[in-house]
């Protein structure tokens, strides 16, 4: 409820006025009569019209009250809301090539430690589609575009090493994502790309595959995962079983950079989990759905429904006073 011209509540300080000039006009016609014993009036019960003298007064203020009210325009509304939402396309983009077994990430390896941060991106978006591309020789989608985030996280637990023949086919990887995205519609459209190795496979090459994605308005952001230097892998050995060997870090970063300023993103080098974390977390901050909204009320006037109950206790207040309380000049 609201008053659409609350500076009449103004009119309100008046009545406090009014009470007191009735008051002192009442004192000022007031008569006293001269007693020689005042015990015989003083066990007089005054009687109804002493009694309830101030009932006219009560009801007049209570009119002007109530009208005071009506002129201030009491309306009751309705408020509504509509929201408008402009969601972002988001391919994700992962590397499950057989060097993603490393455990520099401790203490997990490369590729279990992106998932885990890929999940916590997932939760973390709102109105987006988003999809997944996962590559290392080939290219495959695992997962289209899609709002249904509970399914992208369960075949997002599926992704592993060795679903796909080892190697690293970046160009393909990227023009298996613009091919998804190529239709949408939405104004802003991103893959982001992880990768831990070398373009070393596949029939496209990654900046022809990048400037693709220019030509279509889509933003490619890369993360190159590992430490520096190197870290230890896993290899099974069938006679002494499982043991660990040192292998080099080789990450392609210029070529990543380049892919990066070619569509106007960004690139990030992760060298652990927490900074992996970090690195989509910016991500999501550069990135945010577009949430627009407007809001609609509809008012009812109820001025008519104080105005009738003013009228009835003015009629009252001069109906009793010209009669029950009718005084002699």
């Amino acid at each position: 409820m609201r008053f659409a011209n609350p500076l009449f509540l103004l009119l309100l300080g008046i009545i406090p006025l009014l009470i007191w000039d009735y008051f002192k006009r009442v004192k000022l016609r007031e008569a006293s009569i001269i007693f020689s014993d005042i015990s015989i009036p003083k066990n007089i019960r005054p009687g109804f019209r002493v009694k309830y003298r101030y009932t006219p007064m009560i009801l007049r203020m209570a009119a002007i009250f109530i009208f005071i009210l009506a002129l201030a325009r009491p309306q009751a509304g309705q408020k509504e809301e509509e929201i408008i939402t402009e969601g972002i396309d988001i391919m994700l983009t992962l590397d499950i090539s057989g060097s993603m077994k490393a455990e520099d990430f401790a203490p997990q390896n490369r590729l279990s430690a992106a998932k885990d941060v890929l999940r916590e991106f997932i939760k973390s978006r709102h109105n987006d589609r988003i999809g997944m591309v996962v590559f290392s020789r080939f290219s495959f989608t695992q997962c289209p575009l899609t709002l249904d985030y509970s399914a992208l996280l369960e075949l997002l637990d599926k992704v592993d090493i060795g679903m796909i023949e080892d190697g690293t086919a970046i160009g393909m990887a990227i023009s298996n994502a613009v091919n998804r995205l190529r239709d949408s519609t939405v104004k802003s459209k991103i893959i982001i790309l992880l990768t831990d190795g070398v373009n070393n496979a596949g029939k496209i090459d990654p900046l022809t595959a990048a400037k693709a994605a220019k030509a279509l308005g889509i933003k490619i952001y890369t993360v190159g995962a590992g430490k520096p230097g190197g870290a230890m892998y896993p290899v099974e050995d069938p006679i002494f079983g499982k043991r660990y060997v040192h292998m080099d870090t080789e990450i392609d970063e210029a070529l990543l950079k380049n892919i990066a300023d070619e569509t106007k993103g960004l690139y990030f080098r992760a060298k652990d989990k927490e900074g992996l974390r970090e690195i989509y977390k910016t991500i999501g901050q550069l990135e945010k759905t577009k949430i627009e909204t407007k809001e609609y009320a509809n008012y009812t006037e109820l001025a008519r429904f104080f105005i009738l109950p003013g009228f009835f206790l003015l009629l009252l207040e001069i109906v009793l006073t010209n009669t029950i309380f009718a005084k002699i000049p």
